[in-house]
């Protein structure tokens, strides 16, 4: 009798690994494999010319002791994320509560916001808005209407970074369409309760959107605070590829990319990649342990 039972719950064994082969086979080959690879890499020294020569933590040791553009390069990236993350989900939040009020042609409206999240990483929008930047683009034009005369964006290493925030912040509509269906779940019997109560649409913001929404916000934080730290098409394409006057859009990744690919130190930049990896962990951990605090579900119960 137990041989029987066991043999319909092999067999069903046997059909889930058949549909999941195809993810395993591209998880052990193509992200758990190069990562093993890489690993092993941080540990060596190799130009992709000769054979890698075993070097233990020396790649490390110069990294964290002996290499002043790392430091840049990371400072920097910090300050993009601070910048670019809250100004990318307060954009999407405010859109998304301005789209929630039932107007007309919402799908319409909704692509057209999502459109610049699938465009905004790619080489040709980084080179236009290199152009719309520009000593004499279309930034400067616009703030000469005003009176204003704009700075050298490109040009001015104080202010290279700000076009590459505003890039970022244009792609909000992702986190927008993600903010918009938790807008959608929200009772509507909350609202006109708190309407009978006399709260006005500010406190029911505060006090009824926001707690709602924040296991939303948690997750499009996750996700835009990783994106961040992995952003390098803008910064290589308006920073012209060496990271733009004085290494003022060096962001970390960049200096990863030309570490491995330019001068052919790859054993360096794996061990760059995997320190990334584990900043990356660190302030998702971070988000997680104090999500319990801040993150609401529709039970009562916070996050976990």
């Amino acid at each position: 009798m137990r041989t029987s039972r066991r043999l319909p719950i092999h067999s069903h064994n046997r059909t889930a690994y058949a549909f999941l082969l195809p993810w395993l086979i591209g998880f052990f080959c193509l992200t758990l494999g190069p990562m093993l690879g890489s690993l092993y890499l941080s540990l060596t020294k190799y130009n992709l010319l000769r054979p890698p020569e075993w070097i233990g933590f020396a790649n490390f040791k110069q990294i964290f002791t002996n290499d002043a553009t790392f430091t840049h390069s990371l400072q920097l990236t910090f300050v993009y994320v601070l910048l670019s993350v809250p100004l990318r989900i307060i954009f999407a939040l405010v859109v998304a509560l301005a789209l929630n009020k039932g107007i007309r042609g919402l799908g319409i409206y909704r692509t057209v916001y999502y459109i610049p999240s699938l465009l905004g990483g790619s080489v040709a929008i980084s080179i236009v808005w290199r152009q719309i930047f520009d000593s004499e683009g279309v930034m400067n034009a616009f703030l000469g209407w005003f009176g204003l005369e704009g700075p050298a964006w490109i040009a001015n290493p104080d202010y290279l970074i700000y076009p590459i925030v505003t890039l970022s912040v244009w792609q909000f509509g992702s986190a927008m369409v993600i903010f918009l269906a938790g807008l959608k779940q929200v009772p509507a019997d909350l609202y006109e309760a708190s309407q009978v109560d006399g709260a006005g649409k500010i406190r029911q913001f505060f006090s009824i959107s926001l707690p709602m929404l924040t296991p939303v916000l948690f997750f499009n934080l996750i996700m835009s605070i990783i994106n961040s730290f992995q952003a390098f098409t803008p910064a290589y394409v308006i920073g012209d590829g060496h990271g733009g006057p004085l290494d003022a859009s060096m962001f970390y990744t960049l200096y990863l990319y030309l570490k491995g690919f330019s001068y052919f130190d790859m054993g360096y930049a794996s061990a760059l990649a995997w320190i990334m990896l584990l900043i990356i962990a660190v302030f998702t951990g971070i988000i997680f342990a104090t999500s319990r605090f801040w993150v609401f579900y529709g039970d009562g119960k916070e996050g976990r």
